[in-house]
């Protein structure tokens, strides 16, 4: 059975997730490239270099020594935005390791880059230039122009990085040959019928950056495609990647969204006949929001699915990727909850029997 039609089981989930912080910006690092100019001659990559191994092409003859070290964690204090495409460099980066022996001390050698700046490219201490990470991309077997818009798309909104910096990070080799990619066929597929769904997901948090987040949710989507193909139910995977973008964007309040303003939005407000109305309604929608802001994850996407976009369990399966028996548990407890929050029971008087 196709797995865009198959809610049946809890599907895979990627491991995309992660604290929204602010980069050093400093785009730079202490550690010197080695002068390109005073090197002997080197392994050879064609211009731009190819895929060391990887994605498209046949893996090198490994070289025999010692392994390399395994892949450090990613720096504590990267943005949800430079994850956005640092995840997929380094998934390409352990494959290329794990089929071909592939080390840090290779890569630079083949580009020319030095080790340690290599280390600070994938830990993600170092936002690099775009003819750094071109070349380390191209070398991997990554798509660039994807690549390019999230990079891009970082340094803008957690960087700190001015337009002129990217306009120059970008001049160089490389850009042009980006732009005239195009993402695989069945990812436009999926788009089409998964983005109008998406914005109206989007729309119940944000109110000014819906397609900042749609693109950068569609972008790493081509980056992954074929993890999220072979995942367990690529809908669920999709989702997840909408859902960190989403809410690496949402102001958050005691570590829960904080989406009050979606309230003036809201169908329920929109058919209020008089200013009376209009206003019980606004209060009754931002307690409820508040309310809702406090749920389990799951529950919240259910809910804001469900309540503020009128859709029944099955689309709501269907869009989350998540099997309908654990859609109406979800529902159910997000209900009691809700009830429990904006209604409790009065509280007991002098006498009552408890």
């Amino acid at each position: 059975m196709n797995q865009f039609d198959d809610p049946s089981a809890v599907p895979d989930e990627p491991p995309l997730s992660g604290k929204p912080g602010t980069a050093d910006g400093a785009g730079t690092s202490a550690t010197p490239e080695r002068d390109r100019s005073k090197e002997p001659a080197g392994p050879a990559l064609p211009d731009p270099p190819g895929p060391l191994s990887g994605a498209g092409g046949a893996a090198p003859t490994r070289r025999p020594g010692r392994r390399g070290r395994p892949l450090g964690p990613i720096a504590a204090h990267v943005s949800s935005a430079h994850r956005a495409w640092l995840g997929p460099v380094r998934e390409a980066y352990v494959a290329a390791a794990l089929s071909s022996g592939l080390t840090m001390s290779r890569l630079g050698e083949a580009l020319y880059i030095s080790k340690p700046k290599i280390s600070e490219l994938l830990s993600g201490k170092l936002y690099p230039r775009w003819e750094l990470l071109f070349d380390v991309a191209v070398a991997l077997g990554v798509s660039v122009w994807p690549l390019y818009r999230l990079w891009r798309q970082a340094a803008l909104e957690t960087e700190n990085k001015s337009r002129a910096w990217i306009e120059k990070s970008s001049s160089a080799r490389g850009t042009m040959m980006a732009t005239r990619a195009t993402p695989p066929m069945e990812l436009s597929a999926f788009r089409e019928i998964t983005e109008g769904g998406y914005r109206l997901y989007a729309g119940v948090f944000l109110t000014g950056c819906c397609d900042a987040a749609l693109e950068e949710t569609y972008d790493q989507l081509w980056l992954s495609w074929d993890q999220a193909l072979a995942s367990h139910d690529t809908r669920r995977y999709a989702f997840t990647v909408l859902r960190t973008a989403v809410m690496a964007r949402t102001p958050h309040i005691d570590g829960r969204p904080e989406f009050s303003e979606a309230a003036f939005d809201t169908i329920a407000l929109q058919n209020a006949t008089d200013a009376g109305e209009a206003a019980e309604q606004v209060a009754e929608t931002i307690a409820l929001f508040k309310a809702m802001s406090r749920l389990a994850d799951n529950q919240l996407d259910v809910m804001v699915l469900r309540v503020l976009h009128g859709m029944t369990d099955e689309d709501v399966s269907h869009f989350l990727g998540l099997p309908l028996p654990r859609v109406r548990s979800d529902e159910r407890h997000a209900i009691r909850f809700l009830e429990d929050t904006l209604s409790p029971p009065p509280p007991a008087e002098e006498g009552d029997q408890p």
